[in-house]
């Protein structure tokens, strides 16, 4: 296995092509290490300037009176390959190439140049043509995009593979937004020394990782991905979107990364040889790994409560159509549940808890339909929209979160005032939805996943 501990939680790190002018990658590279506030050594590289951002600036990494653990890299493709000769006889061996220019554009012999030189000096290099690396616990963040442009998610279990630097832009954008904490971060482009089997390998082991989720346009080492993805999802699982299933996206794909993408009905019969989950769609990334990230579960048998009855007949159809199964009450919690319905209320499951419901009594409910034995998952629906809900009905649901008794999703469709409520519970782990047809083809998922 590749020893990438270098690259995702270097100690100090050289950031080769570093400019003054704000415009530039070098500079904001540099910039988002001191404002992200990384606790190690940051060495600016470049001939043309004494001092950056407070920090002295050196001609090469070999000027660099220290020891350095990894390099960001971001000049001309043509000068790629001599700056890797010098990070290797530097002893550097975590390099993260940033600039393109290479095979994804036809430029084959510069990208083998660059693969001839890393096997030289046993390199560990991440690119070229990629977006970076980023890991929230070791403050280390070598995406090229501003922290003012793209928020920058927070410590977390679910970590992000991502061939493509926009998709992965978008993914580490929309997690801050949702307050979805991540693990580890990488966008590997070309992939021209290590790949995504080498990535897996690296996540496998990293303690912090719980749910890995990978955006792919082609794998290149077949055979070894799949060994090694039967491997993880016995005890981790993998989420996969693989772009390119279309004949023009295979094209798309080659001209993007320089990736074979290949049949897109081999790779979904491989996927589920290997018990990897497949997304369909960049949302989908997101809903199921929210789910996945819970410990596992005991079964499909389903539960609903609502304060809408319209959204849980919904919630019941999604069930069915993801081969779900609704629970059924035992007599003692519908018998309980009597205790704290309305009169014009039905114990039963869907469990309407009708429009004046208020935080006290999702509390209640919770508390008697978790205890269930015949319930394995609860899918709790809060329409922020009645009057009697309001931000204590958060509260209730962290805490019935926090008891580990059973997994809960959450959904909740509605504007401003919903999504800052469901924010606050995606922060604390809790998966939320925005329609019962999300929410059950995640939890949908999960099962799949503890079923295997």
């Amino acid at each position: 296995m590749r020893d990438l501990e270098p690259i995702f939680d270097p100690k100090s790190i050289a950031v080769i092509g570093a400019s003054r002018e704000p415009g530039k990658i070098g500079h904001v590279i540099v910039k988002n290490f001191l404002d992200g506030g990384f606790a190690g050594s940051v060495y600016p590289i470049n001939p043309n300037v004494d001092e950056l951002l407070g920090l002295k600036c050196y001609p090469t990494v070999m000027d660099v009176p220290s020891n350095i653990d990894s390099a960001v890299v971001a000049v001309h493709a043509s000068l790629v390959p001599g700056v890797l000769k010098e990070c290797g006889e530097k002893g550097i061996t975590g390099v993260v190439v940033i600039s393109g220019g290479f095979s994804e554009v036809g430029n084959v012999a510069l990208e083998q140049e660059l693969v001839k030189v890393a096997n030289k000096y046993s390199l560990n290099v991440i690119g070229p043509n990629c977006l970076g690396v980023l890991n929230p616990a070791a403050r280390n963040d070598s995406i090229f995009l501003p922290i003012y442009k793209m928020g920058r998610p927070k410590v977390g279990g679910i970590s992000f593979i991502s061939q493509s630097g926009a998709v992965g832009g978008c993914i580490i954008d929309l997690a801050a937004r949702a307050g979805i904490g991540m693990g580890k971060f990488v966008s590997y482009g070309n992939a021209a020394v290590v790949d995504e089997v080498d990535l897996l390998g690296y996540l496998a082991e990293d303690e912090k990782t719980r749910v890995i989720v990978a955006y792919l346009e082609g794998v290149k080492r077949g055979r070894e991905f799949l060994k090694t993805a039967k491997e993880i999802t016995k005890h981790k699982p993998i989420i996969v979107l693989k772009a390119g299933r279309s004949k023009e996206g295979v094209k798309a794909a080659h001209s993007h990364t320089g990736s074979l993408a290949g049949s897109h009905e081999v790779y979904q019969a491989a996927f589920k040889q290997a018990h990897v989950i497949e997304a369909n769609r960049l949302n989908e990334l997101f809903d199921f790994s929210k789910m996945l990230d819970y410990p596992v579960c005991s079964g499909g048998r389903i539960a609903i409560i609502t304060n809408g009855g319209g959204t849980g007949v919904l919630a019941v159809d999604a069930v069915e159509e993801n081969g779900l199964e609704l629970a059924k009450f035992s007599p003692a919690t519908e018998r309980e549940l009597r205790k704290i319905l309305p009169d014009y209320a039905n114990a039963a499951n869907p469990l309407d808890l009708v429009g004046d419901a208020d935080a006290a009594r999702y509390e209640k409910a919770l508390d008697i339909v978790m205890k269930d034995p015949g319930v394995d998952v609860v899918v709790v629906i809060v329409l922020f929209q009645t009057v009697g809900i309001d931000s204590r009905v958060v509260n209730v649901i962290v805490k019935a979160r926090e008891t580990g008794r059973k997994p809960i999703a959450v959904i909740s469709t509605g504007g401003e005032y919903t999504e800052f409520h469901r924010r606050i519970m995606d922060s604390y782990g809790i998966p939320t939805y925005g329609s019962p047809s999300d929410a059950l083809a995640s939890v949908a998922k999960f099962v799949e996943y503890c079923k295997k």
